[in-house]
């Protein structure tokens, strides 16, 4: 008999700034599709994300995965090179990538699964970027 299936999400907060702003459209593009999130200046946001990993529940440990050492892999990415960032100057993808959500939940996935010891348990990174604005990636 296979292994029942699990899922364990962990939550923690950060703090970035960033402006968003695609160097594949002119100023007056840039505008238009961002709006005030095309300030000169940027703006911040204080997001919350999620990770989840999905996978069978080991018979021995009773765990999906060792809930620290998701901690670790989540503090490596979020806390060490995401929070109280400037994502456009001080994290090099984003210096050719825009800034959106979607890109931060790509880029938080892609970081994790480096970290991971089983990456293939990686299942969903989700992001609160208002009350109102959440993205979910999940490797497609």
């Amino acid at each position: 008999m296979s292994a029942p299936i699990a899922y364990l999400t962990r939550r923690e907060s950060i703090s970035s700034c960033h402006r968003l702003h695609s160097p594949h459209l002119s100023e007056e593009e840039n505008k238009k599709t961002y709006g005030k999130c095309n300030n000169y200046w940027g703006h911040g946001h204080n997001y919350t994300v999620e990770v989840t990993v999905r996978g069978p529940v080991d018979s021995k440990t009773g765990m999906v995965i060792n809930i620290a050492d998701l901690k670790i892999y989540m503090h490596k990415v979020l806390m060490e090179q995401l929070d109280h960032k400037n994502l456009d100057k001080d994290v090099e993808y984003f210096k050719s990538v825009v800034s959106t959500t979607e890109n931060v939940a790509i880029y938080i996935f892609n970081e994790l699964k480096k970290l991971m010891d089983k990456p293939s348990l990686l299942y969903e990174v989700k992001i609160w970027e208002t009350e109102k604005n959440i993205v979910i990636y999940r490797g497609e």
